[in-house]
């Protein structure tokens, strides 16, 4: 139906109706205006609407219009900042307006369709989970070494205010990411088959042995662990956990029925960790 009105209104005013604009817009803000004719099947018949050029726009309106939802987290002085929603395009929305819109026979603006995101962790569940301490683990450094002291500090605040919902399992390579100078990882002392060497991230094995002796003491199930080829000044023997990104992970497991959140801070050569939860949960149950 809608093509043959199309095609009708070609007829009379061809030039009229294909040069007419659709101008999409995000809360009122213009993002992108076309015509018609960018949306036509023109090498055949320019009364149809090119699906493969629709699905081509939406995927570039969907990456104009993405915004990831913000987790609420405790600021440093452990008070709650809310997180945010976060949107993406409603795609089958967008296709069913835009091709009705093709259709018509006047120019036109489109409210482009968003579907909410939501935070995995609102102010509510933090505020639940931030009111029982069952673990830490504090750890000392030089600060005066200014390249670890800034990959301890990036690797602390990749984990800071991480929830670990029950059943999860938390990896310290998937949630730290890789140690790249464009994150801002520099140049650092790191053992490699017993020997001290130069390597980016240097310092990070800091992070993961602190955090693996808080979850432990905290009770959560360790899933993957290895020891330095060499002794670390920082923990016991045999209670750190190296890690690299192309070799040894450290994970866990929360096997408990709430969520934990995991707190890391650095300041003046110390690092701490802390694990919290609902004040309703028993270690060791």
């Amino acid at each position: 139906m809608y093509s043959i009105i199309f095609s009708l209104l070609l007829f009379i005013h061809p030039q009229q109706f294909m040069s007419q604009e659709i101008t999409l817009t995000n809360k009122g803000e213009d993002i992108q205006t076309i015509t018609r004719s960018e949306l036509s099947l023109s090498s055949i018949d320019p009364s149809f609407l090119d699906e493969s050029k629709l699905e081509k726009l939406a995927t570039d309106i969907e990456s104009k219009v993405y915004k990831l939802p913000k987790n609420a987290i405790l600021d440093e002085h452990h008070q709650i900042v809310s997180g945010k929603n976060g949107y993406k395009l409603n795609r089958t929305r967008f296709k069913e307006k835009l091709i009705a819109l093709y259709y018509s026979d006047k120019q036109a603006d489109l409210e482009i369709p968003l579907q909410t995101l939501y935070p995995n962790v609102s102010s509510e569940l933090l505020e639940s989970i931030k009111q029982k301490k069952i673990g830490e683990y504090k750890t000392y450094f030089n600060p005066h070494n200014k390249t670890r002291t800034q990959n301890i500090l990036l690797a602390s605040n990749a984990i800071n205010n991480y929830v670990l919902f029950p059943g999860e399992r938390f990896s310290f390579n998937e949630v730290v990411g890789q140690r790249t100078t464009d994150k801002g990882y520099l140049p650092a002392p790191v053992i490699v088959k017993g020997e001290l060497t130069e390597g980016i991230g240097g310092g990070i094995c800091q992070v993961s042995s602190t955090l693996f002796n808080a979850v432990d003491y905290a009770g959560a199930k360790i899933l993957e662990r290895y020891s330095h080829s060499k002794q670390v000044h920082y923990v016991p023997p045999k209670r750190d956990a190296t890690v690299s990104w192309y070799g040894p992970d450290f994970s866990f497991k929360n096997n408990y029925q709430y969520p934990l959140l995991i707190r890391s801070t650095v300041k003046k050569g110390q690092l701490l960790i802390e694990v919290f939860s609902s004040d309703l949960l028993q270690v060791g149950e």
